[in-house]
Formats: C-alpha cells, structure tokens, sequence
C-alpha cells in the first residue's frame, strides 16, 4: 500500500504542535529571564504568535473554519500591541 498524503496529515499536526509547544516554553524562559524590557515584550509577542498558530492546529484538526476567524482577530490584536510598544520606546528612548 502506498501512503498517501491524508495518512501523514496527523503525524505533521502532532509534530508541528509539539514544536510549537517547546517554542513556547523557550519563550517563556525568554521572557522570565529576559536582561531588558523590549526582549521581554517579544518574547510575549511570540508567546501571543505561537498561541495563534496553536489555534490554527487546533481548527484543522476539530475542522471548524470560526477558529481561523479567531486566530486571525488575535494575530491583528498582538501585532498592533508590539506596534504601539514600538512606538513608545522610540518616543520615551530606547534603553
């Protein structure tokens, strides 16, 4: 029998969910540990960012389209958080 894609469809969830998992945990570190405010404020931001792509697996796998809507309104959210972070560091100075 040859496989076919749908048979490691399941196999490439689970993988990209375990590394998305350990990104997470990588960043957690990152921003617990982190020397500087702007390094934690990323490593939220990627935190926020792995989350969504989490939300992406979890609306393939449960096949409902409404949490690609979801992960979507949330990436707008996180990536106008760090914009206006940006803005404030620039306009206070960075450190």
């Amino acid at each position: 029998m040859i496989p076919t894609i749908d048979d490691n469809v399941p196999i490439a969830l689970l993988i990209s969910a375990a590394l998305l998992g350990f990104g997470i945990f990588v960043s957690l570190w990152r921003l617990l540990a982190g020397p500087s405010l702007p390094d934690r404020v990323i490593a939220l931001d990627l935190i926020g960012f792995m989350l969504v792509g989490l939300m992406c697996l979890a609306a393939i796998v449960t096949d409902q389209q409404p949490l690609l809507s979801v992960a979507l309104m949330a990436g707008l959210i996180l990536f106008l958080g760090t914009t206006a972070f940006a803005i404030y560091l620039q306009r206070r100075g960075a450190p």
